[in-house]
């Protein structure tokens, strides 16, 4: 992935971010030492930001699409109440197996529970009305992970999307992944059902709220 920003401006943002947890440093030191491709990690920035909207939120119920090693839900989990619940899910045994080891250190790891298998199938098997979630796998099944989300959100509820800029490569896709995320871009654009905002956090961020 590369960077949008000047790095000094990316680096002069995660200095400008209140620092994450140690647990979470941990978890990126491990990622990078152990996983294949570490740049999939969520990082500071976007943690926080995350962390920050589920303080917004107040969420009872949080669905992520694509846990890799667990930045992401750990960093959601901070800001969720004792009581509430964040459900994850992804395909990489390897990845979830970090996850889980994780998820088993952390004083939030017990309000996750990691699902291990095709994201739609955990999505439609999901009742409960669903208060903030985050998508960040396939690229070419985010528009499928996005209306099995969309149904199932409250209204008021938030979708958070990410890696919606492509490295730049939306502003001429050509590949499957870039024209899936172009594509979609432009429909959450139109989309009477929801307003959005698509920010050049990271690879870009599509925040989304449910009228």
């Amino acid at each position: 992935m590369q960077p949008l920003l000047d790095p000094r401006l990316e680096d002069y943002a995660f200095r400008s971010t209140r620092a994450e947890p140690r647990e979470l440093t941990d978890l990126e030191a491990r990622t990078h030492a152990e996983m294949k491709d570490p740049e999939m990690l969520t990082g500071r920035v976007e943690g926080r930001f995350l962390k920050l909207l589920a303080l917004l939120v107040r969420p009872r119920l949080v669905v992520e699409v694509g846990t890799f090693t667990g930045y992401s839900a750990l960093s959601m989990a901070e800001a969720l109440a004792d009581d509430a619940r964040l459900i994850t899910c992804d395909i990489d045994p390897d990845a979830a197996e970090v996850a889980r080891a994780a998820f088993a250190r952390s004083p939030h790891g017990r309000k996750i529970e990691l699902r291990l298998g095709p994201a739609l199938d955990t999505l439609r098997g999901i009742t409960e009305p669903v208060d903030l979630s985050f998508i960040d796998a396939d690229k070419t099944g985010y528009p499928a992970y996005y209306e099995e989300l969309l149904a199932r959100t409250r209204k008021g509820g938030v979708i958070v999307l990410d890696n919606m800029l492509q490295s730049g490569r939306v502003l001429a896709p050509s590949d499957a992944a870039a024209r899936a995320i172009h594509a979609l871009n432009e429909r959450l654009a139109t989309d009477e059902r929801v307003e959005n905002v698509l920010l050049t956090i990271r690879d870009g961020v599509q925040l989304v709220v449910k009228r």
